[in-house]
């Protein structure tokens, strides 16, 4: 008997004709579908009336774009075509022409800064509430009688009023250029000075028969060379964290001190001897309260 009459006119496994199954997705129609898609987004099919609402909304969202705040610590600077227009702006809301045509800058103008001389902050180098590093290649300096001290300081300071142009145009790094110009201040101001008077009598000097300060002599030095920079930066204070031998000779240092103030006292006692006091009793003293030098006696030996 045939194998075909056993199998009922199906495949050889009983499975049915081999053209039965289902047709695979047919590719340029779903190409065409896809194109027919496109065609109904596209904007030709909105008319006229489409085509200006979509340009409408397009410039209503640009002119939008101009809408700005300023910070209550900055200043806003306008640029148009990336030159300055001034005034400068004040705090709030405000507008300008949309990008490209101009743009802002918002330098924190009001903010007072803090630089540091000498020393490096823990929190600069990832240690909060470590203590600070010392910098001697910029804190030791030269006095004008060849002493070296170490002198650490900082700098207050801030954008200058009416100047932000100058400050965002004129200095590439105004961080660097207040440390740097600091630094050279200072030297410069210590090396006119001899160092007894730095060691004993703190940041006070006198120059040309005027008392002064070693932190007011810098700051005029200081804002003196920013202005011919035009760097647009204003120097609010000077602060001196400490005038101290270096390190290596702190030590020589202080024996030298107190050999001094031994000594400065026995010369005090030696010279109120010589006034005509021979002894404790010469010239009608009778112990330390007979001579009209005894009290002044007691209190610089005290």
């Amino acid at each position: 008997m045939p194998r075909s009459n056993q199998t009922g006119g199906g495949g050889p496994w009983g499975s049915g004709p081999r053209g039965s199954g289902q047709r695979p997705p047919d590719l340029e129609e779903f190409l065409r579908r896809s194109q027919d898609r496109l065609r109904n987004v596209m904007p030709g099919n909105l008319g006229g009336r489409g085509i200006a609402l979509i340009v409408l909304v397009a410039l209503a969202l640009w002119g939008f774009s101009g809408f700005y705040t300023i910070g209550p610590d900055e200043v806003g600077a306008v640029l148009r075509f990336g030159k300055f227009v001034p005034p400068e702006v004040q705090p709030g809301l405000n507008y300008h022409l949309p990008y490209p045509i101009e743009t802002v800058l918002t330098p924190p103008a009001l903010r007072v800064n803090k630089t540091d001389v000498g020393i490096r902050p823990a929190e600069e180098f990832g240690r909060r509430g470590g203590q600070p590093r010392d910098l001697p290649e910029e804190s030791l300096m030269l006095t004008g009688d060849q002493n070296i001290i170490d002198v650490e300081f900082s700098v207050l300071w801030r954008i200058k009023p009416g100047s932000v142009s100058d400050y965002l145009f004129n200095a590439q790094n105004p961080e660097g250029t207040v440390k740097a110009v600091a630094e050279s201040a200072m030297r410069e101001v210590i090396g006119r000075l001899n160092v007894q008077p730095l060691l004993t009598g703190g940041s006070k000097v006198v120059q040309d028969k005027i008392e002064t300060s070693v932190p007011d002599l810098v700051q005029s030095l200081m804002q003196r060379t920013l202005d011919s920079y035009n760097a647009g930066v204003l120097v609010q204070n000077v602060q001196i964290s400490r005038i101290n031998p270096p390190a290596q000779v702190m030590d020589s240092f202080l024996d030298v001190q107190a050999a001094r103030s031994v000594g400065g006292r026995r010369a005090m006692r030696i010279g109120l001897a010589g006034h005509g006091c021979r002894g404790f009793g010469g010239h009608g003293c009778r112990g330390f309260g007979g001579c009209g030098w005894g009290g002044v006696w007691l209190e610089l030996l005290a």
